[in-house]
């Protein structure tokens, strides 16, 4: 399953959207490991892309390969990213991902 923190066998393609303040969906094809890794992974090349989800957007993670479908606030996943790992792998995800995140943010 592919659930918040967990981890998927291998890398999968992802698709990370989110709806704009004018009704617009916006979608980027992400691969990653985690739901969080794939939501910041989608933010990042949105923030790249010129497009910046309001803190309360809800951000939309779907599986190509599988049958998944699962939203995150984007306030909840930079909260997620602001706290310390449990565990030195999760820390060593979180440090890359926040890296990402904050050399993307406008």
């Amino acid at each position: 399953m592919f659930a918040y923190t967990g981890i998927v066998p291998n890398q999968r393609t992802c698709l990370v959207s989110f709806t704009d303040e004018h009704g617009i969906r916006h979608i980027s094809e992400v691969t990653a490991s985690s739901l969080f890794e794939a939501a910041a992974l989608g933010l990042s090349s949105f923030r790249r892309s010129g497009l910046s989800p309001r803190p309360t957007a809800s951000l939309t993670v779907t599986l190509e390969a599988l049958v998944g479908r699962h939203e995150l606030i984007v306030e909840k996943l930079e909260e997620w990213l602001a706290r310390n790992g449990r565990t030195p792998k999760e820390q060593a995800l979180k440090a890359r991902l926040r890296r990402l995140a904050r050399d993307c943010r406008r």
